[in-house]
């Protein structure tokens, strides 16, 4: 009989003990402390709970910890020591029918991993969706881990504790992510899709309006009308766009959505999670039968990431009248312009204009995203509040000194280009830091025809400046630039600097963000507020319109833009819950 949230409140400390044992390996401890923070809301409470007394442990403990639990295919398996928890996760993840060469380097990679870190290697074999990892996975895994730094893995072997934990604690409650498992297989699936040359590495791309990005956005249309949408289509620019009517037919609408094109080589969630998220709500919602006083328009935005044309956020441009005609003549890598493809794939050109949305008629926009860095990782925690997209600024530029001879310049008459922009580097760096959430990045370095003996006479670079507002991040630019000028001064050099790129900053809206913070309150899961350095579909309707954003947190250490990208399905259970209880909020709210 599963164990209920009602049950382990009431129970003495003694029984609420005995119920949870085996959560955590020959660990009881973490559980019983965890217990005085009763009565707990939500199983995400008491599972933070759990988080927070590790947390403020000594290390001492969480290394014990660590080393209670047996190693993966190790020798407790082979004298079938393991406990029953243990037992089932690893006979779930086929280690227990290992064939003698993936035992073989298995056994190599625990003694390896043992003798740089002095503890065993943890992963929840059961994996993000809690039906188990591949055999290959894991030793691919195992084999990656092994060049953390200590510390970072040991905070990721407590990390992957938690989520053993979190499993075991869904079995004993007898509880499933339903909603999140789906929105989970909805990304699986349509990752199936991908461009030619990367399909046959097994590598995720997706770019505008190629016959995989066309195949996504008709099985995107497709899921749409089994979720029960209203109206559903592919408009001009390809946005796949679908609508669920309101109580009445004036109702003004809430968008929502986010990109369903990648970057080359790219994971499964960025942008698609945004998508998939309102999509369960709403097939929850016509199951139910219900209407609410608004309209939710979900709309797959066609391109976000400009991979294939420099014309990023074009989906989601259109959309606010944001669509240049000069785009239409630039040429993809194969010489097809821009035109040439939207004409290929069937879309209207001349209907663009009619894309715009007029702003009367909507509340708002929200955006569900994966978070794409550490952050909420590291924390422990599963959802973060975006408090504003950063305003960001870019140049291209080219610092001048004179090349000479490596060996013959003393150090005291050189006049090194390359120095000079290291030495930028690390002001900058000092910079950011110090505002706290501002971020700044060189991340093009170059010496022009550069030799082992030669002193640099050229460097190129770029600068890459971000912050929460655009005052903040105009203070930084200043900062940034005179830096730039006083290192070229007192080293005898000049440079040239080129302004590419200037995006105001989107501040969330603060009803917006409330309804968010109210949400994931309601989820028992702590609300942590957290800017976005990365740009989103959101910040072109913040043009228009009063946006928020919630930001889903991402596995190995939050990474983005790569195959290593994933979240669990538990925490887009949460995501689906907390977009289900702002819906609520503003139905209450809307006349």
């Amino acid at each position: 009989m599963p164990l209920t949230l009602e049950q382990l409140n009431a129970a003495d400390a003694p029984e609420a003990a005995r119920l949870l044992d085996g959560l955590y390996e020959h660990s009881p401890w973490i559980a019983e402390q965890a217990l005085a923070a009763r009565p707990f809301r939500s199983l995400a409470q008491f599972k933070h709970a759990m988080v927070r007394v590790l947390a403020q442990a000594p290390r001492d403990a969480q290394l014990a910890l660590v080393r209670a639990h047996p190693e993966l295919a190790g020798k407790a398996m082979v004298a079938n020591a393991l406990t029953a928890e243990s037992a089932r996760e690893q006979n779930k993840a086929g280690l227990t029918q290992c064939t003698p060469e993936e035992f073989a380097r298995i056994q190599q990679l625990n003694a390896d991993y043992n003798a740089r870190f002095g503890f065993p290697f943890i992963l929840a074999v059961r994996g993000p969706r809690g039906t188990g990892l591949a055999k290959q996975d894991i030793i691919d895994t195992f084999a990656r881990r092994l060049s953390n730094p200590p510390d970072f893995e040991l905070a990721e072997a407590l990390r992957n504790i938690h989520r053993i934990a979190e499993i075991r604690l869904n079995d004993l409650f007898g509880v499933e992510p339903t909603l999140g498992n789906g929105v989970w297989d909805w990304q699986e699936t349509l990752a199936q899709h991908s461009d030619p040359g990367f399909a046959e590495k097994g590598q995720l791309t997706v770019t505008y309006l190629t016959d995989a990005h066309r195949a996504c956005a008709q099985r995107i249309s497709h899921w749409m009308r089994e979720c029960g949408f209203d109206e559903v289509a592919i408009d001009a620019v390809g946005n796949v766009v679908g609508r669920y009517h309101g109580a009445t037919p004036d109702a003004r609408l809430l968008m929502t959505g986010s990109h369903y094109d990648t970057v080359r080589n790219g994971g499964k969630y960025d942008g698609r999670l945004g998508i998939f998220v309102p999509m369960a709500c709403v097939r929850e919602l016509h199951r139910r039968g219900q209407r609410l006083p608004f309209g939710i328009e979900v709309v797959g935005f066609s391109e976000e990431e400009g991979q294939r044309y420099k014309a990023t956020f074009l989906g989601s441009g259109a959309l606010i009248g944001d669509f240049n005609p000069a785009w239409l003549d630039q040429k993809d890598a194969d010489g097809v312009t821009l035109r040439e493809a939207m004409q290929h794939a069937g879309l209207c050109i001349d209907d663009i204009p009619k894309l715009q949305r007029d702003p009367a008629r909507y509340l708002g926009f929200v955006e569900v995203h994966i978070e794409q860095g550490p952050v909420l990782n590291e924390l422990d925690l599963p959802l973060g509040v975006v408090t504003s997209i950063n305003g960001s600024v870019r140049f291209v530029g080219e610092m001048h000194g004179m090349a000479s001879h490596a060996g013959t310049t003393p150090m005291d008459r050189r006049r090194d280009a390359a120095a000079a922009v290291a030495e930028l580097i690390l002001a900058v760096e000092a910079r950011a830091a110090r505002d706290g959430d501002s971020v700044g990045t060189v991340g093009l370095l170059n010496v022009p025809g550069g030799s082992i003996n030669v002193v640099p006479g050229r460097c190129q670079f770029s600068l890459d400046l971000r912050a929460p507002t655009d005052a903040q991040r105009d203070a930084l630019v200043a900062d940034v630039l005179a830096a730039l000028q006083s290192i070229a001064a007192r080293r005898g050099l000049h440079y040239t600097l080129e302004e590419t790129m200037r995006a105001a900053a989107a501040p969330s809206a603060p009803a917006w963000q409330q309804r968010w913070e109210r949400a994931v309150d309601a989820l028992g899961v702590p609300v942590y507020r957290m800017p976005s350095g990365a740009g989103h579909d959101a910040m072109k309707l913040h043009e228009i319109m009063p946006q928020a954003m919630l930001f889903v947190r991402g596995l190995n250490s939050g990474i983005s833009h790569n195959p290593l990208e994933s979240t669990t399905s538990d925490d887009m259970q949460l995501a689906v819950d907390a977009f289900s209880h702002l819906l609520n909020q503003l139905a209450t709210e809307t006349p």
